[in-house]
């Protein structure tokens, strides 16, 4: 189903921006991490299910990326909701998995139990290829050029003849001067999480359909003085709507 696009000019915001967007939703909010991240992953596993795999994701190879930190926890919830829809989930990590932060760790046990295959091992060359690939590998904290396994599976999803719908930003995009370091996700849709980053805007062609989604962030927040800025209900039609 077509998600409708923006009724009015919603503002771009930069990495330090977001970074306070969450400080204040924790802090001043009490809306907390594993909420958010809740948020974020139910919205990509819709948006892979509606605009990806026709309405149906029951028998469709899912390869979901994941980092060790919020966005690969973000991730890490699509991939727990898409295996619940029926769809083949296999997840790799772009770190061990004792190196996981705590809330997305708790995810990665959630998995586990539930049978999802979850590994820091590389994706085998004859994999089948998938239907889709999640890019939740690097989000808005990335400082530099990706290295090591993660820089590995951004190099796979960019071989792959799969789409790959990116959570928050294309890994290795800077959020706020829009840089694309080497190697960086090209993929051909973004869900971005609260507020579009600035970054965005300048690569089109690693950002691909651009699409917002509510991680029930009060409107009330984006009018605190460290921030001031001024957003309206974005999501009174739909949790996810259409930028560009």
């Amino acid at each position: 189903m077509p998600f409708p696009t923006a009724d009015s000019p919603v503002p771009y915001v930069t990495t330090a921006q977001m970074i306070e967007v969450d400080r204040l939703m924790i802090d001043e909010y009490a809306i907390d991490l594993p909420r958010m991240m809740e948020n974020a992953g139910r919205a990509l596993a819709h948006l892979a299910r509606e605009r990806f795999l026709q309405g149906d994701p029951r028998g469709r190879r899912i390869t979901v990326l994941a980092g060790s930190g919020g966005n690969g926890g973000g991730a890490l919830v699509a991939a727990r909701r898409l295996a619940n829809y029926g769809a083949q989930v296999s997840v790799f990590t772009g770190r061990p998995l004792m190196d996981f932060t705590p809330v997305p760790a708790h995810q990665v046990r959630i998995l586990q139990r539930q049978g999802v295959p979850i590994t820091a091992d590389s994706v085998p060359d004859d994999r089948p290829t998938p239907d889709l690939i999640l890019d939740g590998v690097i989000g808005y904290s990335l400082k530099g050029p990706p290295v090591g396994r993660a820089a590995d599976l951004i190099r796979w999803a960019n071989t792959s003849a799969a789409p790959v719908l990116a959570l928050d930003v294309p890994s290795g995009v800077d959020t706020t001067t829009g840089q694309a370091f080497d190697p960086a996700v090209r993929a051909a849709a973004t869900l971005t999480l609260a507020l579009p980053k600035e970054g965005l805007k300048a690569v089109p062609e690693y950002v691909g359909e651009l699409y917002l989604a509510d991680i029930s962030v009060p409107p009330a927040l984006y009018a605190e003085p460290s921030l001031n800025l001024d957003v309206g209900p974005l999501f009174a039609a739909s949790d996810i709507i259409r930028i560009v």
